[in-house]
């Protein structure tokens, strides 16, 4: 008895829901696929599949033998693609992290159909505006903003960005736009705090190099993605990275405003930070991770704005 070959069998005319179809895929006559179901039913002694002339239907019994089958094939696949290193059969774990509003809105869901493709994939995302140690927390990759520092880790550049200062068209129509950044000092600002400590001051181009302006707060929060949330509900101007607003401009849900001096909040920004893909040592990627490297490039240059 071909214990491997029955369930592999038996897994297809599930899938199918056919014994005729399921015998075309591997070729076999449909009598050949009767029988060899039958012998397993004879040799588990139980019924597997209810069969009429016009259909099947799996019993309670076929259906917990139909998912103990899926795990014992995956698990054969996987030994299989060991031995043979099969790059374009992927699983293993895969960590991540990204900064909260840009993870939401990309990393997620690029996530979401790479294990479409690759179900053996486990994943697992942290979400959050701080930075957090790769080694430290066992992160096979973070997505991050930023004119990075050399850190020895592992950097590409995935996307231009820069940082913008935004607000609702309501809150524009209602209070104005500011003309100069010190007329921000008369306006709601929504602050990101990191680690404790509010981002309040905000770099902005001058004609003798670097402005900076301490603003006040309104609300504050440190997801970034609050922080865009309240920006679209009219509660003030944000500053974020324009990748992470990009959908609300195009859909008129947000406008820039002092686009000729904006900067940033840290002493690393320029008037371009860029989104970056970072990991420890290129020599020793998992097959999984350089799989989804690749396939979140393709990802992001579908879904980015040129």
């Amino acid at each position: 008895m071909d214990k491997l070959g029955d369930m592999d069998l038996f897994v297809r005319v599930v899938k199918l829901g056919g014994l005729a179809v399921a015998g075309r895929e591997v070729g076999l006559s449909p009598a050949r696929v009767t029988a060899r179901i039958n012998n397993l039913e004879e040799h588990y002694q139980t019924r597997l599949l209810n069969r009429t002339t016009r259909k099947i239907s799996i019993t309670d019994a076929g259906r917990r033998f139909y998912e103990s089958c899926e795990r014992v094939l995956a698990e054969v696949a996987q030994a299989e693609a060991l031995l043979n290193n099969d790059k374009s059969y992927l699983f293993g774990s895969l960590r991540m992290t990204a900064p909260s509003d840009f993870g939401r809105q990309y990393v997620a869901p690029a996530l979401s159909e790479f294990v479409q493709l690759h179900p053996s994939v486990i994943p697992y995302l942290h979400v959050s505006d701080g930075v957090s140690d790769l080694v430290e927390y066992g992160y096979d990759l973070a997505v991050r903003y930023g004119n990075l520092p050399d850190s020895g880790l592992i950097v590409q550049r995935l996307a231009n960005n820069r940082r913008v200062l935004v607000a609702s068209p309501a809150y524009l129509e209602q209070y104005g736009a500011p003309k100069v950044p010190d007329d921000l000092a008369k306006h709601t600002c929504l602050l990101m705090e990191r680690l404790g400590e509010p981002l309040n001051r905000w770099q902005f181009q001058a004609k003798k190099g670097v402005k900076t302006i301490k603003v006040s707060s309104a609300l504050s929060s440190n997801d970034g993605e609050i922080i865009r949330l309240w920006a679209l509900a009219g509660r003030g101007i944000a500053y974020k990275s324009l990748l992470d607003v990009q959908r609300d401009i195009d859909a008129g849900n947000l406008q820039t405003v002092l686009d000729d001096f904006a900067r940033g909040f840290q002493t690393a920004d320029t008037e371009q930070t860029g989104l970056h893909l970072i990991y420890p040592d290129r020599r020793y990627l998992a097959s999984q991770v350089t799989g989804f490297i690749d396939f979140f490039k393709e990802f992001l240059s579908k879904q980015l704005r040129p």
